[in-house]
């Protein structure tokens, strides 16, 4: 039983390796997530620590010289109406009566004018708006001064807040979108694989030959699956080094974290991933055998793989996590994640997550094997 399952696995992957084409689609992804997402994160990162010149129009400057000096400090800069041609996007009206009222110590009416429902611009009238906040409580405690008033007056707490986050658990999105792109690897890697073993063989008439021989349809499917967990292994082994090195070269310490992909956590996610790819490895097979050609194989697959994605996704944004991290995909996602940060690894939600990913293993192993009985299956019609 044995020998002729290891027979069976040894011909499933030299015939998965001749196909280059699938072999390099999968890893193709595997080697560019990485690559694609540190250059994402240099742009965002320097975007961050380096906010862009912001250009606004100021109506009655003049009136406001105090306002328009600590803007211009905080890189917000002025244009004119009477040499600006088009109005900046964000504009601020300075009454005319502001002087007046800063004199006698009552409000002076600064008007923001601006789109919140821009996109683009949610941030740039945040940002103004967090710098003319900044300057009305610089003014505040200067009148109180005037008046012979201490203005700690006005703070009813002396908070102190002593972080105890570790460079590593920092991260918080960037780690997330990381360990996402190294579980959806799992899937992607061998897709096609999956696809051209199952439905691409059952058009090329080789599986209706490979029936014909004395072998149990059972058999015949956890030597596919088996296959193709290999080459999603491959795949996962691969982001894994490859981000080790992109990964390093991204300017974490701007923000004060880091993300490293260490020896321990690359040996402890492939321990994690092993059961997933032989998940992902039954699943695909079993909806590649359901579909009646190869294009419908690949478009119900690529539907599927909406699932795991929802899951990893809701795992990386924090969504109901204490419900979700008991779920197969998001619990070994979750554990990835307090590995690298340092923390202690949730082991009774990793483990029961692990028992179910291997009982639908099991569970579309017996459904694609059961298929395989049916002519309608192997012969599509």
């Amino acid at each position: 039983m044995i020998n002729l399952f290891s027979v069976l696995y040894k011909k499933e992957l030299m015939d998965a390796s001749r196909d280059k084409r699938s072999v390099m689609a999968g890893l193709y992804y595997a080697i560019g997530a990485p690559i694609g997402m540190c250059l994402l994160f240099s742009v965002l990162l320097q975007q961050l620590t380096s906010p862009e010149a912001l250009k606004i129009t100021i109506v009655n400057a003049q009136l406001a010289p105090g306002l328009v000096a600590h803007l211009q400090r905080n890189e917000i800069s002025m244009s004119t109406v009477e040499n600006d041609i088009k109005l900046q996007p964000i504009r601020l009206k300075i009454s005319d009566d502001y002087q007046k009222n800063m004199r006698e110590g009552r409000p002076a009416t600064v008007t923001l004018i601006a789109d919140k429902s821009d996109d683009k611009l949610r941030k740039h009238i945040t940002r103004v708006e967090k710098a003319m906040a900044v300057y009305s409580s610089e003014i505040a405690g200067l009148r109180l001064v005037t008046r012979g008033i201490d203005p700690n007056i006005m703070r009813t707490l002396a908070i102190e807040t002593h972080d105890q986050a570790t460079p590593d658990s920092k991260a918080g999105m960037f780690l997330g979108i990381a360990t996402l792109s190294i579980i959806l690897t799992v899937f992607y890697a061998a897709m096609n694989l999956a696809i051209d073993t199952s439905a691409g063989e059952r058009e090329r008439n080789s599986l209706s030959l490979l029936l014909s021989h004395p072998l149990s349809s059972l058999q015949i499917v956890l030597a596919k699956s088996a296959a193709i967990a290999t080459f999603a292994m491959l795949g996962l082994g691969i982001i894994l080094i490859v981000s080790n090195i992109s990964y390093g070269m991204v300017p974490w310490q701007q923000l004060g974290f880091s993300i490293t992909i260490s020896p321990a956590f690359m040996l402890f996610c492939l321990l994690v991933c092993l059961p997933i790819a032989l998940m992902s490895a039954g699943l695909q097979v079993f909806v590649s055998f359901m579909a009646k050609s190869f294009k419908e194989a690949q478009s119900y697959v690529t539907m599927v793989l909406f699932v795991p994605v929802t899951l990893s996704a809701v795992t990386t944004y924090d969504i109901a996590t204490d419900v979700v991290q008991w779920l197969p995909i998001a619990a070994q996602q979750f554990a990835l994640m307090e590995f690298i940060k340092g923390n202690p690894i949730p082991v009774p939600q990793l483990l029961l997550s692990t028992l179910v990913t291997l009982l639908l293993f099991a569970l579309f192993s017996l459904l694609s094997s059961r298929m395989l009985k049916s002519e309608k299956v192997v012969f599509g019609l």
